[in-house]
């Protein structure tokens, strides 16, 4: 999955002031349009400044401040997308052709799902997915600020120190916007489940258990300042005792008295209006408007399809008793399928994946006609937020190349990353996956910058997933059987996403009944199970994005292939397909069902 903490910190896309462009026909005019709502993001958030490298010269400032959460904030971005919809609405749409109609489409489609999570009584408004719970344990400045400051808020001068200290004390007031804005919605029947502030608290406790000089906190801050004069631990220290502490503890607070009254129900339906609530969060993850029964049968069918394709490896290594889950779950407990769970096997782990990496990109110039310049780093997801984060997810690259792509992978316990899961899974957050895509739509010319953002789940997610059957087809699992069982029970898991995420939010399934389900039919570990089925209950809709995406890219392919015939290109597709920025699926149907081949 792609990290979208939030909408800023998916625009690290940006590396330099954008050029004022001549406006002198409907196309450029859209495009300055699409351009000026990212210039006006980017001067209201200091963190998206630093993100996209404009945070020098007469925008030094910026900093040393971090983005202003509180209710007037939030109604400063929304207003970006109201004056969006607006200026959209000037142009003639019918008559757009090519590339400016695709931007029309998109931007528009974008405006629109923004908009309804605004208009949510609940949650914290967002683009591309929905975030029904402020704090969460995948929501939050708690979870989004201390790897913001240790990955991207650049530690080279003394300036920049002083910054960091200066975002450290603001980070305080930046919880407390934040609990205030929870505490309201807790009041609106806007609960997060228990099971939900449990784990959501331990992720407190995590960050609150080492003494001040020992936080992350501050040790992002020392490691990279040793060369830099100045009493840079003390400091730090000091503003996190004094300041961030006490904020943390504040929030946490709020979910501990929140605890003893809170609903164990899972989905969104229980929630004001969250009926209409998962419908929006569908339409904005998964850029479609499929109701909730029709994703569950679509979901039920997928699970059969590649359930039996499963069976059929299992049965071929003499594996033919019990449900396929179970058998694949037996493979998964094969201590010669498993790193030590200590550091020289996490270690292990990490050398071989980049190899897998590494021998991936030796195939992509017989697929790809575009290989994009920048490069994929992979690494451990921090242990203080393991507990509640996904197996695996990536980080785009910034433009200049300053910052390569991110793969993070959860090494909490190796048991729950077998061997022969791996190679699907470099595949999907990596190349030919989520890096390839993001880095290739970043790079590619003549496209508005806000199309180059990771903006809509379905088309990347699809994408990523869609990647996976591509290796296959490359050949990388050839002689590796047990590596093509990892990649069917790959697409066995996003199958049950659908049948999972339609089950708790449609369906009103519970948390037990989830974990049930997912476990009998993919047989995982029980707290790889129950991670996922909790972050599905944060994240509705989101989960449902990948098959469906998948399915768009697949089906177009299909129908370009039967049209075009021997003017079908595989490269020509992929280059269409990844060169023209992140769009609605809707939208890339159109695109491809128009290509003319190559």
């Amino acid at each position: 999955m792609i990290d979208r903490r939030s909408f800023l910190a998916s625009a690290a896309a940006l590396a330099a002031p954008l050029p004022a462009l001549a406006r002198e026909t409907e196309g450029e005019r859209l495009t300055a349009v699409l351009e000026g709502l990212i210039q006006k993001a980017m001067l209201d958030s200091p963190q998206l400044m630093t993100l996209t490298g404009m945070d020098a010269g007469p925008n030094a400032a910026a900093r040393g401040k971090l983005d202003d959460r509180s209710p007037a904030g939030i109604a400063r971005t929304r207003q970006l997308f109201v004056d969006l919809q607006t200026q959209l609405a000037t142009f003639d749409a019918k008559a757009l052709t090519g590339m400016d109609r695709v931007n029309h489409r998109s931007a528009a489609y974008l405006a629109d799902t923004t908009l309804q999570s605004y208009a949510m009584p609940f949650g914290d408004p967002n683009v591309g997915v929905a975030v029904p719970y402020i704090v969460s344990q995948l929501s939050g400045a708690y979870r989004a600020v201390p790897s913001f400051l240790a990955d991207t808020h650049p530690v080279k001068t003394k300036d920049d120190a002083e910054a960091y200290l200066s975002r450290l004390s603001a980070f305080a007031g930046l919880l407390d916007q934040e609990t205030a804005r929870a505490r309201a919605d807790f009041a609106k029947g806007a609960t997060p489940p228990d099971f939900v502030l449990r784990t959501t608290l331990a992720q407190f406790s995590a960050l609150l258990a080492p003494a001040p000089a020992r936080s992350e906190l501050v040790t992002g801050l020392t490691h990279r300042s040793a060369a830099i004069p100045g009493e840079w631990e003390a400091r730090a220290s000091k503003i996190v005792e004094a300041d961030v502490y006490p904020a943390l503890r504040r929030q946490a607070d709020l979910l501990t008295a929140a605890l003893p009254t809170a609903t164990h129900d899972a989905g969104v339906w229980r929630l004001p209006d969250g009926e209409a609530y998962y419908r929006y969060a569908v339409r904005s993850a998964t850029t479609t408007d499929l109701a909730g029964e029709e994703i569950h049968r679509l979901g039920l069918e997928l699970v059969a399809r590649f359930s039996a394709r499963a069976d059929t490896i299992l049965k071929a290594r003499g594996l033919t008793k019990g449900p396929v889950g179970a058998r694949i779950a037996a493979l998964r407990r094969d201590p010669a399928n498993l790193y030590p769970n200590d550091e020289a096997g996490r270690a292990a782990l990490l050398a071989d994946l980049e190899a897998k990496t590494q021998a991936m990109r030796e195939r992509l110039p017989g697929y790809f006609g575009r290989l994009p310049k920048a490069g994929v780093k992979i690494q451990r997801i921090p242990p203080s937020i393991e507990s509640g984060a996904p197996g695996a997810y990536y980080t785009p690259p910034s433009l200049d190349g300053s910052r390569p792509g991110l793969f993070s992978i959860n090494l909490r316990d190796t048991a729950e990353q077998p061997r022969f899961d791996l190679p699907t899974l470099v595949f999907h957050e990596a190349i030919p996956g989520h890096h390839l895509q993001n880095a290739l739509m970043m790079e590619a010319p003549g496209i508005p910058t806000l199309r180059r953002l990771p903006i809509f789940s379905g088309y990347s997610e699809g994408w990523a997933l869609y990647a996976e059957q591509l290796a296959d087809e490359m050949g990388a699992y050839k002689d590796d059987p047990l590596g093509q069982l990892g990649y069917v029970a790959s697409m066995l898991f996003r199958a049950s996403r659908l049948v999972l995420d339609s089950g708790i939010h449609a369906k009103r399934w519970s948390r037990e009944k989830a974990i049930a389900y997912m476990s009998e039919t993919l047989g995982d570990a029980e707290s790889s199970v129950t991670r996922e089925v909790e972050r599905y209950c944060v994240q509705p809709g989101q989960a449902s994005s990948y098959m469906l995406g998948w399915r768009t890219w697949t089906e177009s392919r299909a129908r370009a292939e039967k049209r075009l015939g021997d003017r079908f290109s595989l490269k020509g597709f992929h280059d269409t397909g990844l060169t023209a920025g992140t769009m609605p699926l809707d939208v890339l149907a159109s695109l491809i069902d128009e290509w003319k081949g190559s």
